[in-house]
């Protein structure tokens, strides 16, 4: 049995960028050879969410009129009060509670199979890095285990 570590970097542009990483991730388990196991595609940010959905732009527009109702960059966050937050304070940041209300509502994470050396994806379905603040980089960890 093999366990494979990888790591992929982004740049995201914007606030509900939906990165397509369906190729990669496809490369990734063909590049090692993989036949049947798993892979674990996790975000290492609790800004950004990993997502299986389809790739159709009217609905990815769709979902994000709804991640923005579900928790809207106008509404007041506790977060977001410098004056009185202490905790995982550094220079420079960021207003964006949104983001973290937004991803309660999401998964850090996507748990897929891989069958005959390929991921087992629906015929409509793509895997997303879900970018919930702003433009960033960022890193989505893969764990890849299986013969």
């Amino acid at each position: 049995m093999k366990i494979i570590n990888q790591v992929i970097k982004l740049t995201t542009a914007t606030t509900l960028d939906f990165i397509d990483l369906t190729e990669r991730v496809k490369r990734i388990v063909k590049k090692y050879g993989v036949k049947d196991g798993v892979v674990n595609i996790q975000s290492m940010h609790t800004t950004m969410a990993i997502i299986v959905q389809e790739a159709e732009p009217l609905l990815i527009g769709d979902l994000k009129k709804t991640l923005e109702k579900v928790a809207p960059r106008t509404a007041k966050y506790m977060h977001d009060n410098f004056k009185i937050r202490t905790v995982n304070m550094h220079d420079n940041e960021p207003v964006n509670g949104h983001s973290h209300c937004k991803a309660l509502f999401l998964s850090p994470s996507v748990f897929l199979n891989i069958v005959g050396s390929k991921l087992q994806l629906g015929q409509w379905q793509s895997i997303f890095a879900v970018e919930l603040d702003g433009r960033r980089e960022r890193k989505v960890a893969l764990q890849i285990i299986g013969n």
